[in-house]
């Protein structure tokens, strides 16, 4: 009788092991090898907006045109730039009623070129670069990286690059300074050891065979030339990165983990997207799922959760049905599909065991992020933590609470706040993450697993 009372008046943390059948062991393998795919094929917001595209015509989506009038059923999507896509699957109900949404964000901290990136010094030739979103800079020195973007010409043409990813391609790094010749450095603090201007990648090291200056520079540009047919001018009107080279890959002895880059936040973005194609027949409430750029530096510009873009497409839904786009928003509920900060035994530290999600206990669900005193947060009203609660619980969807750290240790924002900005009902919830930011973070195939069946639950509400 005690225990009785015990497992109904206790939140009693468990393992998801202990929770699910060998089935749903077997089904996390399977689904992670798609995302595993996924990964490997969208290591840049265009990747992962053009692999999102080609899984969404698969499915019978068409792209939405302004003056369409969707009927119940239907499948269409847009594409922002290249760089962001929404989706939608038309519910049984009209849009007065509101649509359930999910939004994930389909780009990742990176090292951007510069406008002028390459140059030579000492017999060598290097790209000067810019990083983006939140890195520790140490990370990313001494690996093998990948080049990957576009170069757009002066007549408007486009060069697609990604050299990196294919065995035979060669690989790009930037260089450390030797243990023996480090004395000081290694007294430097983590985050000067490296400054952002020393983020400098090798290139090159073969001249022109001329007798000229610059035989260094010019002999990247000779065979960017060849391949591309692009010259140092079309640097200026490019957008190229460097990333982690590798595929994603099991890891540990059991294969019960991921490592990839990336994750942060494909292993949201990915599983939203496929629990909306794999609907069967029509919802009862219009299915959205959106995948945003520009989430690691704060949702800005055209492509990012703050731009009119996103309300461009369904306010167009709305006025081809006859609705309001603010009744439309204010009947919605969103799911910010976000990462969580997994607790990490080996920093205790920083976190609060009793308020940190773990990795295999399924998806976070986050009442609030944001840093400090809740700074930049989106604070979810009860009542709508307590219906997803419900939900989940009566669809078998293993979850658990979380913060992203201690108070005033850190802490961090999703896109949760600029959907709730619009008056959609905006719950933050997510997929743990080790080693987050990091050129090889570390999921659990699990919880993988339990984002999609959140997702799925939630479009079926």
């Amino acid at each position: 009788m005690s225990e009785d009372i015990r497992d109904e008046l206790l939140n009693e943390r468990k393992n998801g092991y202990d929770r699910v059948s060998k089935e749903d062991v077997i089904a996390a393998e399977e689904f992670c090898a798609g995302y595993k795919d996924f990964l490997d094929r969208a290591k840049t917001e265009r990747e992962a907006a053009g692999a999102a595209e080609a899984i969404l015509e698969a499915a019978g989506f068409v792209r939405y045109e302004r003056g369409m009038t969707p009927a119940p059923g239907a499948r269409v999507y847009a594409v922002n730039r290249d760089k962001a896509v929404i989706a939608a699957v038309i519910g049984r109900e009209g849009l007065e009623t509101g649509a359930n949404i999910t939004a994930a964000h389909i780009d990742s901290p990176r090292i951007d070129l510069k406008p002028v990136p390459l140059y030579e010094d000492s017999d060598m030739a290097f790209f000067k670069t810019h990083y983006y979103g939140g890195i520790k800079k140490y990370q990313w020195v001494t690996i093998p990286l990948e080049l990957h973007g576009v170069m757009v010409r002066a007549d408007g043409t486009r060069a697609d690059v990604s050299v990196g990813g294919e065995e035979d391609d060669p690989v790009f790094v930037i260089t450390d300074l030797l243990p023996h010749l480090a004395r000081e450095q290694v007294q430097k603090p983590a985050g000067t050891v490296f400054t952002g201007e020393n983020l400098n990648v090798v290139v090159g090291g073969a001249p022109y065979d001329d007798d000229g200056k610059d035989r260094f520079r010019l002999a990247v540009m000779s065979l960017l030339h060849e391949s591309y047919g692009v010259t140092e001018k079309d640097f200026l009107t490019s957008e190229l990165c460097f990333v982690p080279a590798g595929k994603a890959r099991d890891v540990g002895f059991d294969r019960s983990f991921i490592g990839a880059y990336g994750q942060d936040d494909r292993v949201c973005a990915y599983p939203t997207l496929k629990a909306l194609t794999d609907l069967d027949g029509i919802p009862e409430r219009t299915a959205v799922c959106i995948l945003a750029d520009k989430e690691e530096i704060g949702s800005e510009g055209v492509s990012g959760m703050q731009s009119e873009w996103y309300d461009t497409f369904l306010a167009d839904l709305c006025a081809g049905a006859g609705t309001e786009y603010r009744v439309f928003c204010e009947n919605s509920v969103c799911l910010s599909a976000d990462v969580g900060a997994a607790y990490d035994p080996n920093f205790p530290e920083a976190y609060d065991k009793r308020n940190s999600p773990f990795v295999n206990g399924g998806v976070q669900v986050m009442k609030y992020t944001g840093a400090g005193g809740k700074s930049s947060a989106s604070d979810a009203g009860a009542e709508t933590v307590a219906r997803l609660r419900g939900v989940f619980d009566r669809d078998g969807v293993l979850w658990q609470s979380g913060e992203l750290g201690k108070v005033d240790y850190g802490g961090g924002g999703t896109v949760a706040k600029y959907l709730a900005k619009r008056n959609i009902e905006t719950v933050d919830i997510g997929v743990p993450v080790l080693s987050m930011h990091a050129p090889f973070e570390l999921t659990a195939k699990l919880d993988v697993l339990m984002m999609y069946r959140a997702a799925e639950s939630f479009f079926t509400l």
